[in-house]
């Protein structure tokens, strides 16, 4: 394997959770990188935030800069032609829409992923020497190759995956750092032996050099996924995040049959607690993710053996988030409002729905929204009986679903996170007749981080309260 140690030496102690679609954006990871610590941007959906935002004119220059960097002129400039529209285009206009993905993949699909993903990772590290990582979803497997390479043409450091079990991960940034095609496995259902992947040479049309290899930490919740993966030296990764199911986002179902408590949130028990000196006892750096974002969390982090924890929401609220900024600002006057919903992601996965009026947290404003799937980042391939590879996600018409194979119960109360988050970040799509797309927003349900920092904040604050007041 490349060797581990390449990109930042020194581990960082905080690393700012890779948030959501474009929450986590590379002014957010490049304010924290600036203090030291680890920037971490979202990788998931880059490819139609680029292309949407290059589409409202790129305002500032600062996407059409970074591509100007990017290492073969001609594909940046067919992303370009594709998708920018100098001024912008006039407000209500649908925006273009991007290659789905697929197991055919598509090579405009890939030239824009690989764009995207390395647009967003330059201009997080721009200006300056600290550690930049991207986060990426294992479910969303049908990006990662292309969305891995991009950001490591870039230099991101770290590449920290969740949401699933990145065991061929290790492999894939080892063929990708020698600029060689790499390919990871897709689950599909009804089906086995399919994969997708991306040529570095075929892509770009010459061979680079030797690209430095980022660390991959493993986000987990249990100790014993921990182990399975550190395992073998080809599923190894540098180090772990441990997740509670408090965080943010996605969070793992309870072990065993699943049971809800009066209000219909999903019940954990001791089987869901990670045995941290397990973890430990593999000898890998781990982080504490998920309620651990005050100096106090800091604190225990440390007293349990970890090098640190990862902050998610408390970086949500502040002043670099990707967030609507008015969206922000209710997001913190309800961030005590967040319900651990197990039917509102497609993927099956509880996810954490932010209560905040106007949004789909809201049964009228989800009853409203007509239901369809026109981005597919949550899709799950599946076989046919002929041979061929169909896709489904439980947040399109159920009808359509129900014709895929699958009960129509599996699709009820399911919600569209992806042009929902989308428009969370100023991204939603504008429909026929003048709909515009309603945004969902997501937080931790802990929020003791907000004891001590003000009301409108930086993420160097959150960096300094954290640090500071933590008595180490």
């Amino acid at each position: 394997m490349a060797d581990p140690t390449s990109g930042p030496r020194t581990r960082p102690v905080l690393i700012q959770g890779g948030m959501g679609v474009g929450v986590s954006g590379w002014r957010l990871a490049r304010a924290v990188a600036m203090t030291g610590q680890l920037g971490v941007v979202s990788g998931t959906a880059l490819d139609v935030t680029l292309a949407r935002r290059l589409q409202l004119g790129d305002p500032g220059g600062d996407l059409r800069r970074a591509l100007a960097s990017f290492p073969v002129p001609g594909i940046a400039e067919r992303v370009l032609g594709r998708y920018f529209v100098p001024g912008g285009t006039a407000e209500g206009v649908p925006y273009r829409p991007v290659p789905r993905l697929g197991l055919r993949g598509s090579r405009a699909g890939d030239e824009l992923t690989v764009v995207a993903n390395f647009a967003e990772v330059f201009l997080a590290k721009e200006g300056h020497e600290g550690p930049v990582g991207v986060n990426y979803l294992e479910k969303i497997q049908l990006a990662t190759p292309a969305a891995a390479y991009g950001a490591m043409l870039a230099g991101a450091d770290y590449v920290l995956m969740g949401a699933g079990i990145p065991a061929e991960i290790p492999r894939l940034l080892d063929d990708l750092a020698g600029q060689r095609p790499g390919r990871i496995s897709v689950a599909v259902a009804d089906g086995e032996g399919h994969t997708a992947g991306i040529d570095p040479v075929a892509l770009l049309g010459r061979r680079l050099g030797p690209l430095p290899r980022p660390r991959l930490l493993a986000i987990v919740s249990s100790h014993v996924l921990a182990a399975y993966l550190a395992r073998a030296p080809l599923t190894r990764p540098d180090g772990f995040v441990i997740e509670t199911p408090v965080a943010g986002g996605h969070s793992a179902p309870p072990r065993g049959r699943t049971v809800l408590d009066a209000a219909g949130e999903p019940v954990y028990g001791p089987r869901d607690e990670a045995d941290l000196a397990k973890v430990a006892a593999l000898g890998l750096p781990f982080w504490l993710a998920g309620g651990y974002g005050t100096p106090g969390g800091l604190e225990r982090a440390l007293a349990a053996g970890a090098d640190g924890i990862q902050v998610g929401s408390a970086f949500a609220l502040c002043r670099e988030s990707g967030l609507d900024p008015v969206l922000r600002r209710r997001l913190r006057r309800q961030a005590g409002l967040v319900r651990n919903d197990p039917r509102a992601s497609p993927t099956g996965f509880p996810f954490k729905v932010a209560a905040v009026p106007g949004t789909l947290s809201e049964q009228d404003v989800y009853e409203t929204r007509p239901r369809l799937c026109d981005l597919g980042y949550l899709r799950t391939p599946y076989e046919k009986g002929d041979g061929s590879v169909g896709y489904r996600c439980a947040a399109e018409p159920v009808d359509v679903y129900v014709r895929k194979g699958r009960p129509a119960e599996e699709a009820d109360g399911r919600r569209c996170l992806c042009n929902g988050l989308l428009a969370a970040i100023g991204l939603g799509q504008h429909r026929a007749g003048g709909y515009a797309e309603p945004p969902l927003l997501t937080l931790g349900q802990d929020t003791g981080f907000l004891d001590g920092l003000p009301d409108d904040y930086s993420a160097a604050d959150v960096v300094s309260h954290i640090l500071l007041q933590a008595h180490l």
